[in-house]
Parts: C-alpha cells; structure tokens; sequence
C-alpha cells in the first residue's frame, strides 16, 4: 500500500490510470464495469487505501430514503425490542428501513457492511458486537456512511452514539439491594460478548466500594450469546458445590438471570423476599420477558423509547449535516429502577 493520501475520486482516477466516468460507473454499480476494470479498480483501492465517501456520492445523484439497522443478535429480545421501535421512527419519517443481524459473528457483520455500502443507504444505525466486531472496518463504514452507533459505544468511532448510562443501572440496584438485605454479589460471564457488562462489572465495584461493602465478582464459563444456558449451567455448578457467598445475586443482564432462575427451581431454591426464600435475585435490562419469569424479575429498565428516538433523531441531523459533526456526540439515558418479586 503507498503512503500517499488520495482525497477525492479525481485523484483515485487519475493515479489508477483509469478514466473519471469509468470510477463514477464503477462506484454507482460494480457490476457495470467490466471484469477486468473492475479487477483493475479494486487492485487500485487496495494499493492506495482509497475509500470514497458514499454519502457524498449519493449528494451527486438523488439521496436514497433507505436506512438501514445492524444488530449484533436479533432473537436476543432485547435487540428484537430496540430494534421494532427505531423501525417504527423511520417509517413514520417516511424512510425505508431494512433490518440486519450479525448473529454474533464478526465475519457477517463486515460483510453486512459491505452489503449496506453497496446499497447507498442515506444512513445507518448500528448496535456493534463490541469485543468481537473488526474496529477498523467500523471506523472505514462510519467515514463513508452516515453512521449512528447505539447500545454498544466503540471509544471514538462515528459521529455519535446513543445509549443507556451503566452506571444508573448498577448503582440503582446495589443501593437498593443493600438497604433491604444482604449486600450482592455480582454473577456475569468470564468472556461477556457485550461490552456494556464490563461497564455494569466496574460499576457494581465502584458503587459496592463507596458504600463500605466488601464486592464479590462471580463469573461463570462460557462466551457467546446463548446466555440463559451459561446462566443456568454456571449456576447448577455453584449451587452443587459451595453455594454463593451471599444469599442476593445480581447478575449483569437479565438474560444471565434467567438462566440462574432456572437453576435456583432445579435445585430447590426459593427465590424472593417472602417466608422460606433462600436467595434474591436482581438483574438489569428490563427484558420483555423479565416480568413473566417465576418469581417475576426485579431489574433496572432501559429507557427504550428514548434512545431509539434520539438515535434516530440523531442520524436524522448527520444526514442533514452532510455526514459528520464538528464534535462527536454521546449521548446516554439513566434506568428505571423496576421492582418486582425476585427482590
């Protein structure tokens, strides 16, 4: 790759040998360009790191309506939820929305990317897979595409993110936990696939620290998305062997927590805040089903509405700012603290 910095597509043209109008048709449809200058073009944005800008190019023709969503797992009902409701804001903005699901998998959401380049949407909201996604490519699609990350904030990557501060989720839980009972432990995943829980991990220690109580992280094996599995199975073994260390567990998603339900009714664990429950449990999330378990889920809720608003909103003004901001924006939404029998 050379170490000279190509600006603009006349450039691109002018260095690769090949004509303005031939790029231009090329960049519109690959397709309606020949094999062989296709081939030449390509070995051309390999050697010269050369990525047009998308948007602009889409300026020069007509702006598209279509926007496009990218999950990093869809029957995950959290992102199921967050999702149905920013396609909702776009259709009753008069966009097209086509949603996308990485299935956890780094090599899909690239190619996902990929797809969404060559369909020139106007914009792209987009919840990242976080430790598993390629950063680099993000951070090439952002600088193309006018992007909006949520859920899963990448440090200085896009024009801006839109999401729920970990911090109240963690902090409403452990202080509440602790006034009416045992201080909790904290129960995650050894390799969790969101980074959201790594934020929720330090919270619950800083929160823990500041109020004089000694923490206990407990993690569990396991890495993917199959949480309620891993929850259950790392459970199962803890209860088999030593028990926890405190009689509250707060797990680190409610998904997690569903999983040690499960194991809790197993092993004959009454779990609440009734006559004869050994433990309670808590969790945060507020996912759709938390309320239909046995007991019922205490838990700190997403603001849903409101960060699919303002990440829709969001992208709405990027688009109208010719893609990009002076200054990235965050933008983050407190939880809801919602108690139910679990707690």
């Amino acid at each position: 790759m050379t170490d000279r910095k190509i600006r603009n597509m006349e450039e691109f043209a002018s260095v690769s040998g090949i004509s303005r109008p031939t790029v231009s048709k090329y960049f519109n449809d690959p397709d309606s360009v020949r094999q062989s200058t296709r081939e030449r073009i390509e070995q051309a944005l390999e050697r010269y790191d050369f990525r047009p800008n998308i948007f602009a190019i889409n300026q020069n023709r007509r702006l598209t309506k279509n926007i496009g969503i990218v999950v990093p797992y869809l029957s995950d009902p959290f992102f199921a939820e967050i999702a149905r409701t920013i396609e909702r804001r776009c259709l009753e903005a008069g966009y097209w929305p086509t949603l996308f699901s990485a299935h956890g998998e780094q090599k899909l959401e690239n190619d996902i990317l990929s797809s969404l380049r060559s369909m020139k949407p106007a914009g792209v909201l987009m919840a990242p897979l976080g430790r598993a996604s390629d950063r680099s490519e993000i951070e090439k699609f952002c600088k193309d595409v006018p992007t909006v990350l949520f859920d899963s904030n990448i440090e200085g990557v896009g024009e801006a993110f839109v999401g729920s501060d970990n911090f109240s989720f963690v902090s409403q839980t452990v202080d509440y936990l602790t006034r009416t009972g045992e201080p909790p432990c904290f129960f995650e995943m050894s390799t969790p696939a969101n980074p959201n829980a790594n934020k929720r991990r330090a919270a619950y220690l800083k929160t823990m620290e500041e109020l004089g109580h000694e923490p206990h992280v407990i993690k569990v094996e396991g890495e993917g998305w199959a949480f309620e599995e891993i929850g259950r199975n790392g459970a199962l073994r803890i209860l088999d062997v030593h028990g926890f260390p405190t009689d509250t567990i707060l797990c680190s998603n409610d998904r997690l927590a569903i999983g040690l339900l499960s194991a809790c009714y197993e092993k004959g664990h009454r779990v609440g805040r009734g006559e004869g429950c050994a433990l309670r449990v808590a969790s945060h999330d507020d996912h759709p089903f938390s309320k239909f378990t046995c007991p019922s889920l205490t838990t700190a809720a997403h603001d849903y509405d409101s960060v699919a608003d303002n990440a829709f909103k969001t992208l709405q003004e990027l688009i109208e700012a010719g893609g990009s901001f002076p200054e990235r924006r965050e933008m983050l939404f407190a939880a809801r603290l919602v108690l139910r029998a679990s707690a």
